[in-house]
């Protein structure tokens, strides 16, 4: 299931990463890798912020869409 539909608060591990290379090595160089847990933290209007490796991160709806949980 998408990043996009996970629940606030709620942690999730990462299985896969989507999308094209240069979006992949985005989303790597973030810290989103497979394994990795990552935690909701708020959405607002779609876009997310996300507990990732002790930051948070602010994403787009759309990048949030190609991270599987």
């Amino acid at each position: 299931m998408p990043l996009t539909y996970a629940v606030v608060g709620e942690e999730n591990r990462i299985k896969k990463i989507g999308g094209k290379p240069e979006v992949k090595k985005h989303l790597e160089n973030l810290g989103f890798v497979p394994g990795s847990s990552v935690k909701v933290v708020s959405a607002i209007g779609g876009n997310l912020i996300v507990n990732i490796k002790e930051a948070r991160v602010a994403i787009s709806r759309e990048l949030a869409s190609k991270i599987i949980i």
